[in-house]
């Protein structure tokens, strides 16, 4: 403590005194003694982003802005006014508390008081008031709450984004899990380190005789025969360097019977992970490639972007999971027999573009366009197309989803990215009419979205923005795909 008043003692401009808590307010009276009624004011207004002088009738008398960020507050008609007028309703009991409660020289706690804005946005205050004389007058000094409030917004925006992510885990991981369950096929997960089962689905309890709760946790190798671990290390040791052989004929140690094991690789977080297959062995003898080929269509099955095979006239042969799932069905079968042009692009053009390309160049390459689903939904795709020639001609279509590396602005504009090159094409196949028809109805239909874009689909304002009659938007409407047809208003928003 000695050391502690010498130090303060050696400055001219402080007492020797002392040094005390600075969580009482007397603790800076010997500093603020010889402070004016100028440097009083100067201090309050450079500590406050608010100063309000208030008296004992609790109108303001004076205003001190200490902020440029406050210039929505029209503090100029606050003069002379009630403090209660220049608060939104919900604040004036707690301005009524301010002045009531008044503390002497000491501050009261701050209360959140908000400011009304002429742009419609409340201006978030927190204010504390001291008596500033005898006559009763109050000091209000108030500190802006914006930042804290944009930052408290962010923090609630980002957890509803991380609860919707995580929803979004929840549901993928039970997707997961219904298909691991439902599939025939006999899949084990493997953890590569360990080499411990980590998952089991039915079937493969079924295969090795035994439940899904005991295979797991259990070694891989123990479930094979002895004579038929040192095939089963090589073929993970083939996966593991990233090769894909045929199938490995094991031999069970419980059951003794022969089934047929392949195995990938694949990583999850940080974790490396075998994914086992065991079935009983195909009859191979007549067709050696077979295995290879059911590789491959299962390697087509699985891809994530859609493949499509039709027929000549564009009617569906095969398609994957993926294409189902972009056409928003429950399973591919659902589409097979039907026409292509039923989720593509504009029903009867897209379609017959690619055709009449395939039947000229064998081969078409990133054509924009849009998949329609089931249930209205659109995904913008670019479609690479090939023709098979053979007795019975197909068609092969392979279909991305680009619509997460486009700037989505409002509703798909695809159409406008065809080329002059893809249009000159058509010149010879397809009549001057037919093309310009095409571009007609293109055009018409980008400025029907675009009008109930603005609107926010607002038909009757789309119709009259457009100078069209309700009945006509109507028509184009159901004509383009673009809303239910509900002429008696029912489907504006």
């Amino acid at each position: 403590m000695d050391r502690h008043r010498t130090r303060a003692g050696s400055r001219r401009d402080l007492p020797d005194i002392p040094i005390r808590s600075v969580n009482r307010p007397e603790a800076f009276q010997h500093a603020f003694a010889s402070l004016g009624a100028a440097d009083t004011a100067s201090l309050i207004a450079a500590a406050a982003d608010v100063a309000l002088l208030v008296d004992e009738q609790g109108v303001i008398r004076d205003v001190s802005i200490g902020s440029a960020d406050l210039g929505d507050l029209k503090h100029d008609d606050w003069i002379g006014r009630p403090w209660t007028e220049t608060v939104t309703v919900e604040s004036r009991p707690k301005v009524e508390q301010l002045l009531n409660d008044r503390g002497g020289i000491v501050a009261q706690r701050w209360r959140h008081v908000n400011h009304p804005s002429p742009k419609g946005t409340d201006v978030p205050m927190m204010y504390s008031a001291i008596q500033a004389g005898p006559k009763g007058q109050v000091v209000a000094i108030g500190r802006d709450m914006r930042p804290l409030a944009t930052i408290q917004q962010r923090l609630i925006a980002a957890q509803q984004s991380m609860e919707r992510d995580y929803l979004r885990l929840r549901q993928l991981e039970t997707r997961y899990r219904a298909l691991f369950q439902a599939v025939s096929e006999a899949v084990l997960i493997v953890d590569a380190s360990s080499m411990k089962i980590v998952e089991a689905n039915t079937a493969a309890a079924r295969v090795l005789d035994e439940s899904p709760r005991k295979l797991t946790g259990r070694v891989l190798a123990d479930c094979f025969d002895v004579a038929s671990r040192a095939t089963l290390q090589t073929l993970l040791d083939a996966a593991r360097a990233g090769r894909h052989g045929d199938d490995a004929r094991l031999v069970l140690s419980g059951p003794r019977r022969e089934v047929a094991v392949a195995a990938s690789m694949f990583r999850q977080d940080s974790t490396t992970l075998y994914l086992v297959r065991v079935a009983p062995p195909a009859v191979e003898a007549d067709d050696p490639a077979l295995p290879t080929r059911r590789s491959v269509l299962a390697a087509v099955d699985r891809a994530p972007d859609a493949l499509v095979v039709t027929d000549a006239s564009g009617r569906v042969l095969y398609a994957n999971e993926s294409f189902a799932t972009m056409a928003q069905m429950d399973s591919a079968e659902q589409v097979l027999g039907e026409p292509l042009d039923r989720w593509l692009g504009r029903a009867g053009v897209d379609l017959g573009v690619l055709i009449a390309t395939l039947r000229q160049n064998d081969a078409v390459r990133l054509f924009p366009t849009v998949m329609r689903g089931r249930f209205g939904g659109e995904t913008t795709v670019e479609i690479s197309a090939a023709s098979v020639p053979s007795e019975h001609a197909c068609l092969g279509f392979t279909i991305r989803d680009i619509g997460r590396r486009l700037p989505v602005e409002g509703r798909s504009t695809v159409g406008l990215q065809r080329t002059v090159g893809q249009l000159t094409e058509l010149v010879g196949r397809v009549p001057l009419k037919d093309i310009v028809g095409e571009t007609t109805d293109l055009i018409e239909q980008l400025c029907i979205e675009a009008a109930l874009q603005l609107t926010r689909d607002n038909r009757a304002a789309a119709a009259e923005m457009l100078g069209l009659s309700r009945q006509s938007l109507y028509v184009k409407l159901r004509r383009y795909g673009l809303g239910d047809y509900t002429p008696d208003g029912s489907g504006e928003r």
